[in-house]
């Protein structure tokens, strides 16, 4: 099953602070197939959705970017910036906490056996 995106859309700028966060830096195709890999498919980020998130977060100084050429090919990496470094670890655990709440509020049991 794939996720709609009504639910990636609310959680996507936490999913790229923690990826940021864990790997350094990246570029948006990586990001891409990074979630895809870790998800085994069930989130799949299209550029349409990826680049304005982050170019929001460039914008607001979450992160930062560097440019690099790949032949004749421009690539742009981003990484946290010290205030995004900060903001990542707030958006999870705030998200962390919004998972327990809705678990609470739909009644979901989650078996720890």
């Amino acid at each position: 099953m794939i996720y709609s995106s009504e639910l990636i859309k609310g959680t996507l700028k936490t999913i790229i602070l923690k990826l940021l966060r864990d790997q350094g830096r990246m570029y948006g195709y990586e990001i891409t197939q990074k979630v895809k890999d870790l998800t085994a498919g069930k989130i799949q980020l299209t550029e349409g959705a990826l680049y304005p998130s982050l170019h929001a977060l460039e914008a607001e100084g979450i992160l930062t970017t560097e440019t690099e050429y790949i032949g004749k090919r421009m690539r742009k990496y981003y990484s946290l910036s010290k205030a995004g470094s900060t903001l990542s670890q707030e958006k999870v655990s705030e998200f962390a906490d919004f998972i327990q709440t809705m678990k609470f509020l739909l009644d979901i049991k989650t078996d720890l056996a």
